[in-house]
């Protein structure tokens, strides 16, 4: 049976528009420096075609990675997640997408969660199923195992890349570099596949691991970052300099923030972040943008930030971010400084003695 030439010929449905790529690390894997992900909202607060919406607005600023994770709203997020994608038919080969696994769903079976070999093939299976896709572009083992062997847990991941065609790459989230430094070491050492991004915690108020701890990781192996929370959680937008708005996800998620809202608006220290919000307001508004695009901006600015994560429930949220784009060549080394003058929160380094390599 023949094949028309015209059936083989690659159909894009991708713009770049003003986009900006970077590798994911050190491999040759391009993603746009926003991205969007399903925590917190897709699944949850938020079902059906505003998913779709929210992920069509995302691609048609130029963005190509998609972020979830099996134990967002219990794998709910990747059933919706999937029903967008489905629908929304995208060519497979241009768009990122990755998922995560330690968790579980919140089902009771003891191999259901954690980073033995038999969940993370497995979870990464019954991920994929609620994706309705063959693979992820990423896999990563949302934390760190204590009751599983690193030596186990690379060889699961290796196994779901190399033998049985589930990933291309896998990564580590909120590992130590010390745990990373290991599962790379075990990785050389047995010819197995070495993890390639982190999936850190990163924001203005929020610096010490990614800029001191994992420094080495960045200037060792070149490792990868796919940030969360960029916006620490909504703080950096100005949204809670007067209280806290019905539509915030302090608001729509009140037992999970419950200690975070108590810190922010009853401690000294959360009142002065407040306060260091509205100076950075100052800034942004001087600059022609807002708080928030400035504080996504700030992040993007740190070249070993691979991709920053927005979160989205409404369209119109995802354009807004994506106004960071235009903030980012505006973020002069003055302007940095100026910032760093209202954060006074800039992580000391150790010290090198004089000794630095060229």
């Amino acid at each position: 049976m023949s094949t028309s030439s015209s059936s083989l010929t690659p159909v894009s449905k991708f713009d770049p528009k003003n986009m900006k790529f970077r590798n994911l690390g050190s491999t040759g894997l391009k993603v746009s420096v926003l991205s969007l992900g399903g925590w917190l909202t897709y699944g949850g607060t938020v079902k059906g075609s505003p998913v779709k919406d929210c992920l069509e607005a995302a691609w048609n600023n130029g963005i190509n990675f998609f972020d979830t994770a099996e134990a967002y709203s219990e794998g709910q997020c990747e059933i919706q997640m999937g029903d967008a994608l489905k629908q929304l038919d995208w060519p497979r080969d241009e768009y990122v997408i990755s998922t995560k696994i330690f968790f579980g769903t919140g089902r009771k079976e003891p191999n259901s969660r954690g980073l033995s070999k038999k969940h993370i093939v497995e979870g990464l299976k019954s991920s994929l199923k609620r994706l309705q896709l063959d693979y992820v572009d990423i896999v990563f083992a949302h934390r760190f195992d204590k009751a599983t062997s690193v030596k186990e847990v690379v060889e699961g991941f290796t196994q779901c890349i190399r033998n049985l065609n589930l990933a291309y790459y896998w990564g580590t989230s909120e590992w130590s570099a010390q745990q990373i430094e290991e599962a790379i070491q075990i990785a050389e050492k047995y010819n197995l596949i070495a993890p390639v991004v982190e999936q850190p915690q990163y924001n203005a108020f929020h610096r010490e691991r990614f800029e001191v701890e994992y420094a080495p990781l960045f200037d060792k192996y070149h490792y990868g970052t796919t940030i969360w929370s960029p916006l620490a959680s909504g703080l950096l937008t100005g949204k809670y300099n007067d209280g806290i708005p019905e539509d915030s996800r302090f608001a729509q998620n009140p037992k999970f923030f419950a200690d975070t809202k108590k810190t922010l608006f009853e401690t000294d220290e959360g009142k002065a972040k407040i306060e260091k919000v509205k100076k950075l307001t100052e800034v942004a508004q001087r600059l022609g943008s807002t708080p928030t695009a400035l504080a996504l901006a700030w992040a993007a600015k740190n070249p070993n930030v691979s991709t920053v994560i927005l979160g989205a429930s409404k369209p119109e949220q995802v354009h807004e971010n994506c106004k960071a784009l235009e903030v980012l060549p505006k973020l002069t080394p003055e302007i940095m400084e100026e910032i760093e003058k209202i954060l006074e929160n800039k992580p000391k380094t150790p010290a090198n003695y004089g000794r630095e390599r060229e």
